[in-house]
């Protein structure tokens, strides 16, 4: 059995569709979603608010390499182009950790590098998961406890919104 924390994002076109278009996508081994929170972009901050959220998956027949591949198939359904670094996009579908995987290959580094030091994963991931760990990192809470207040404040839950 494969457990894999995925995070989510879009801020092009109908947001909230592209990150159902991935929990639709991923159903048959979803196990959690989380609610959907809206962010200011980070990186390149000339873009619109992402849409962000967190799903926790199982499956028997997926490694990393699997979880890796069905998200950019998802990806690649919702038509994301990669013209920039952190710049707008439809759907992100990023693997955050695998089951204590660590792996350094530049394709899919495990954990996700940026994790530690992002709200628009972390928050989203506690929502769900309350106790949940960061292979190498430590409590995903006492992560969020160490980032900057504004960081955490310009996150925001969107209970209008629901990703089923």
């Amino acid at each position: 059995m494969s457990r894999a924390v995925l995070s989510l994002g879009s801020n092009l076109g109908d947001r909230l569709a592209y990150l159902r278009l991935a929990v639709e996508g991923l159903s048959d081994v979803l196990v959690a979603a989380s609610p959907v929170y809206e962010t200011a972009p980070w990186g390149v901050t000339d873009q619109p608010d992402f849409l962000n959220a967190v799903l926790i998956v199982e499956s028997p027949e997926l490694d990393e390499w699997g979880w890796l591949r069905r998200g950019q198939a998802l990806e690649r359904q919702a038509e994301r182009r990669r013209e920039q670094r952190w710049g707008p996009r439809t759907l992100d579908v990023d693997v955050v950790t695998v089951d204590g995987v660590r792996s350094e290959d530049p394709e899919l580094l495990l954990p996700h590098p940026g994790t530690p030091s992002r709200a628009t994963v972390l928050i989203p991931w506690l929502a769900i998961e309350p106790n949940a760990e960061l292979p190498g990192h430590g409590r995903v809470a006492d992560l969020l406890e160490a980032l900057p207040r504004n960081e955490i404040d310009d996150v925001h839950r969107r209970a209008d919104l629901a990703l089923r």
